[in-house]
């Protein structure tokens, strides 16, 4: 098994960023929204972790009540390409389970990356303890989980390592590492797609 952002870094270099960007989007604009209504029109900070291309970052920042918006990916070739289409964005190449912004934010976005993740829990504390504000929001949303059974050849198939675990198993890992969850639904969910195991999380201590 190869890692997950050695094989993107090469996805980027082959123009497979944009693929990912038009087969997401539906359910990211979806969870976002969710996301965003628990701002109730105040403005918010946010960060996309493991933001590819940055074309969730751009989507941000391009809200009316967003005050500034930033990417963080361990892909090298991802960052490069998201500094190449916005060269006035703030992009950061990071391991993201040890990197911490230099302020917490308002709303971390995160749209399939959890699963390649060593220590899935130990991140869900990290986003906790130190990207967060009082009250923020971590929106997270991932195709590979137990109950969608069309992607249980993904790992095989990518070469990449994948954790695999049931709905129940990530709300329990959500509470346990202090989020309330606010909402747990299936994005662009269709008759066909099972849909994206989407969380909205909020951090309240």
């Amino acid at each position: 098994m190869r890692p997950a952002t050695e094989v993107f870094s090469e996805w980027a270099q082959l123009g497979k960023d944009v693929g990912m960007e038009t087969g997401h989007a539906p359910a990211v604009k979806e969870i976002l929204g969710a996301a965003i209504e628990q701002f109730e029109g105040r403005d918010f900070t946010a960060i996309d972790a493991g933001c590819g291309n940055g074309w969730v970052v751009r989507l941000l920042n391009g809200m009316p009540n967003c005050t500034q918006a930033m990417g963080v990916d361990g892909a090298a070739s991802m960052i490069e390409r998201a500094q190449s289409i916005d060269i006035e964005g703030t992009y950061i190449q990071a391991d993201l389970s040890i990197w911490n912004p230099q302020s917490p934010v308002d709303l971390v976005h995160s749209m399939e990356v959890l699963y390649y993740l060593e220590d899935i829990p130990a991140f869900l504390n990290h986003v906790n303890q130190y990207w967060l504000c009082k009250g923020g929001i971590f929106a997270f949303g991932i195709d590979h989980y137990l109950e969608n059974e069309d992607c249980h050849g993904w790992s095989e198939k990518v070469g990449v390592r994948m954790a695999m675990y049931s709905q129940i198993e990530w709300k329990i890992m959500a509470e346990s590492a202090g989020f309330e969850v606010i909402q747990m639904f299936r994005a662009a969910q269709t008759s066909e797609w099972a849909g994206t195991l989407s969380f909205i999380l909020k951090k309240n201590l």
